[in-house]
């Protein structure tokens, strides 16, 4: 990977929607060769895919929070029931397994407070081997493109 195709990622990061014809000229290349750059990096994997992204206040998830979970033990069976479970819950958004005070950072996404006080308490606390969640409600999102 050169510094053109790392060109062409950040533009396409940011512009997944772009034609090729403007990604070519924001990078430098004619159209055909800049094609063939995306289509390497389409068959590599280094493209994983293309999506939209959704305003979540249009579709009933205003509320963003980040829960830290810590689970009570960490054999494998405890650790698979938990990932099992918690990726059937369809308010989390996105979970990470990490290091340091939590064994999770999950990005749930819901309603309202009231709706995350129930999805906490009901759902996500009754998952398998979790100790404690810990809850931390965003009041704003910054991006690159609103800083």
């Amino acid at each position: 990977m050169d510094e053109v195709d790392r060109s062409i990622l950040a533009v396409l990061e940011r512009h997944g929607r772009i034609s090729n014809n403007e990604l070519a000229a924001r990078v430098g290349l004619s159209p055909s060769p800049c094609l063939r750059r995306v289509r390497h990096l389409e068959e590599t994997g280094v493209i994983r895919g293309y999506r939209a992204l959704i305003d979540p206040a249009a579709i009933g998830r205003g509320l963003r929070v980040f829960a830290g979970v810590r689970l009570m033990r960490h054999n494998r069976a405890d650790v698979v029931a938990f990932e099992n479970g918690v990726t059937q819950l369809s308010e989390v958004v996105a979970c990470h397994h990490i290091t340091g005070n939590f064994d999770y950072l999950l990005q749930v996404e819901t309603a309202d407070l009231p709706a995350y006080e129930n999805f906490h308490a009901n759902r996500l606390a009754a998952l398998p081997g979790v100790a404690n969640v810990t809850s931390y409600v965003t009041m704003k999102t910054l991006s690159a493109d609103t800083a």
